[in-house]
């Protein structure tokens, strides 16, 4: 990443009942919100911070226990309904009501349970991973898969909003913005 970039990111914090997540921000539009995987940081979106941040408001958070925010003692401070709790935090600090969620590795599945319990801030959903395959995006319907099936759910809660999955195999920042605007 240049650093007429890193001169570009923004860094902030959101309180999530008394536990500061950071997160770094670049662009304006529409909120996109990264979330790493272990046992990364904001950082390890820079690529793709940089490919988004001219048609996206795009933050990456440090996850509760990584790099610059909180880390609380104790296992029972990790739930996944607490990390879920940090992007809905982050979304709201941002004078947001809904964001695409993107996740990777264990971020992953914070994204998937975010989706699950708070389809009316979820306007897209994109899990990365790293697989030797091509990229592979697709809408969420309802079928028989249990993807499909959260996803179904999800919009069921949303009052009919749309919510949308992407899975991407790819590490590119070209990749990640294909999936978020083909979803």
């Amino acid at each position: 990443m240049g650093s007429d970039l890193m001169d570009r990111v923004e860094h902030g914090y959101a309180d999530s009942n008394g536990v500061k997540i950071h997160y770094a921000s670049i662009g304006e539009g529409p909120l996109v919100v990264m979330i790493h995987g272990f046992p990364d940081f904001w950082y390890s979106w820079r690529h793709q911070m940089e490919v988004l941040s001219s048609d996206f408001q795009v933050v990456a958070i440090d996850q509760r226990g990584y790099n610059k925010s909180d880390q609380p003692d104790g296992d029972e401070n990790y739930d996944m309904r607490y990390l879920v709790g940090d992007v809905a935090a982050v979304i709201r600090h941002l004078g947001r009501d809904k964001a695409t969620i993107v996740g990777h590795d264990w971020g992953g599945a914070v994204a998937w349970q975010f989706a699950f319990h708070v389809p009316q801030m979820t306007e897209r959903l994109m899990r990365r991973s790293n697989a030797p395959t091509s990229a592979r995006c697709w809408p969420t319907t309802s079928g028989t898969t249990r993807a499909k099936a959260v996803a179904a759910s999800a919009r069921r809660k949303a009052r009919k909003r749309p919510v949308w999955a992407c899975r991407c195999f790819s590490s590119t920042a070209w990749t990640t913005r294909r999936c978020i605007r083909t979803a």
